[in-house]
Order: C-alpha cells, then structure tokens, then sequence
C-alpha cells in the first residue's frame, strides 16, 4: 500500500515538475529580446520604421513583454510649437523603460537619447527656412534635456 501510494505520489510530483516546467518556458521571452530591442532603438530612420510598425502591431510581439507605455515627452509638450515630437518620444520611453527593466539601461542611454533627437531632427525636415530653424533649435533643446535629466 505505502509503495503504491509513494509510486503514485512521485508520478504526480513529476508530472506537475513537467507542467510546471513547460509552462515557464512558454511564459520566458525569446532569446533574441536583446537584438530586437537594439534594433528598433538605434539612431537611424530604418530603426525607427521597423520600431513603429511593432509598435502598430504590438499583438504580433507580445511573447517578447515590451513595455509600451508611454507618457510621450513628459513634462514637456508632446508638439512644441505644433511640431509632432510624441511618437519620437514614445520610442524614446520604448527604450528608457525596456532597458531598464533589462538591466542595461547605463550602457544605453547615451544611445537611447541620441536616437531621440535623430528622430526630432528627422520630423524637423518636413520644415524649411525660420520654421526648420525653430524645430531644429526645440529638436536641440528636448535632445540636451533628456541627456541632463532623463
């Protein structure tokens, strides 16, 4: 009796180890969570279009637990002037908050608030003469911002 209820009793303890077991690897994110997030918080335009067609279809990489929260430019105005800077940076916040939920924020933040006024300066090229200068000047002045005090 005792060493068919101890048989029965390891059968079930393995089996819950195994459920237990498949279903924390099913809930880790993929290995490759590193490079993707690299990829979409680099300073080039190709970087920021694949981070914002994600960002379009945030279901599609859910198995990854990006945070996508976004308080847009904070305490600043999110279109300064009327210059669209908060999708800019609501990658910017893609970046601070995943980075630091990785661990790795130090070692990114210099990239992650140069890829920031990049993006500015690329919403500032819709503009031309005084009206360029301007969003260049407000591109500049969130860029030296977040770089003191993000």
């Amino acid at each position: 009796m005792h060493r068919r209820l101890a048989t029965g009793l390891a059968a079930s303890t393995l089996a819950l180890m195994t459920v237990a077991g498949t279903a924390t690897a099913a809930t880790a994110a993929p290995a490759d969570k590193p490079q993707v997030l690299s990829s979409w918080t680099q300073t080039s335009a190709s970087s920021y279009s694949a981070w914002a067609a994600a960002r379009a279809n945030q279901s599609a990489w859910s198995a990854y637990g990006f945070d996508w929260s976004t308080d847009y430019c904070s305490s600043s105005p999110d279109n300064p002037f009327g210059f669209p800077f908060a999708t800019s940076c609501a990658r910017h916040d893609f970046g601070y908050r995943n980075y630091k939920a990785a661990g790795s924020f130090d070692a990114n933040k210099p990239r992650l608030d140069s890829a920031l006024y990049e993006d500015l300066k690329r919403v500032c090229l819709n503009y031309s003469g005084s009206t360029k200068s301007a969003c260049d000047g407000t591109a500049w002045t969130y860029y030296q911002a977040v770089k003191a005090l993000g």
